[in-house]
């Protein structure tokens, strides 16, 4: 998977360690700097989950085929930039402070939710993609690629957010802004879905109440995901978390 990036970095890290032990017979001290330069590109080393390595392969995948519009792929683009943006300008860190999470993630309430998530906003959604490219199926497919490629990069996104750089109002800011945005890809996708004929020849009877069932499960789940939890729970714990991290560092100062 690594393309052999891993076991050169091995190779090349390991004249560092005798000249590390040989300097610190000399100067005990020089042992600190050595350690401590090298502990950052460890952590660079892992920057990419391998679920962030999937969602990667996913979005390469579907810009690929044709089928994302230019405002989808200016979206993703936009996101990115005013993510950064937001960071130096907004929302920098605490100072000396490593921020924790706001929820626990090995909640088992947590994990079976984004496990649901998962389930419907990618694993059936990318199933009934492959299975309409066999049924000819081109307007569901058009209909249901966007939603797939913008949760695919929103899945990205928040690995690059939920990184020890970012505060958390921007690991906040990549799930709103994105959820937001795919509300209007499930509508376009609702849409497509029940104005099919039934007996249109591009939809079998088979495969069109399975698509607007999908697409009205989507729709209920990121719906509830906005407005039930993201705006009303995990955006107003997030901002009091980083701002009393802010106010007690500054009592501290």
């Amino acid at each position: 998977m690594s393309g052999g990036v891993g076991a050169t970095s091995k190779d090349i890290s390991l004249p560092k360690e005798h000249e590390v032990a040989f300097k610190q017979q000399d100067d005990p001290t020089s042992f600190q700097s050595t350690k401590s330069t090298a502990t950052p590109s460890k952590a660079s080393s892992n920057f990419l989950s391998f679920r962030q390595l999937n969602a990667l392969a996913v979005v390469t995948v579907f810009a690929a085929s044709g089928m994302i519009s230019a405002e989808d792929f200016a979206f993703v683009i936009f996101s990115l930039i005013y993510m950064f943006f937001l960071f130096k300008i907004a929302f920098p860190p605490p100072p000396q402070s490593k921020e924790s999470s706001v929820f626990d993630p090995n909640t088992t309430i947590l994990r079976v939710y984004v496990l649901v998530g998962a389930i419907i906003g990618l694993l059936l959604p990318i199933a009934y993609i492959l299975e309409g490219i066999f049924e000819g199926d081109k307007e569901g497919i058009k209909a249901a690629a966007p939603h797939v490629f913008l949760l695919a990069s929103q899945v990205f996104m928040e690995g690059v957010a939920f990184s020890d750089k970012f505060s958390t109002p921007i690991r906040v800011f990549v799930p709103v802004f994105y959820n937001s945005r795919r509300i209007f890809t499930i509508v376009d996708w609702l849409k497509t879905e029940f104005s099919k004929a039934e007996g249109d020849n591009s939809a079998s009877a088979r495969r069109l109440y399975p698509g607007r069932a999908l697409a009205l499960a989507n729709m209920a789940f990121w719906c509830f995901n906005l407005f039930g939890f993201l705006l009303p729970v995990y955006l107003p714990k997030a901002f009091k978390k980083y701002y009393s991290a802010i106010g007690n560092k500054g009592k501290e100062m």
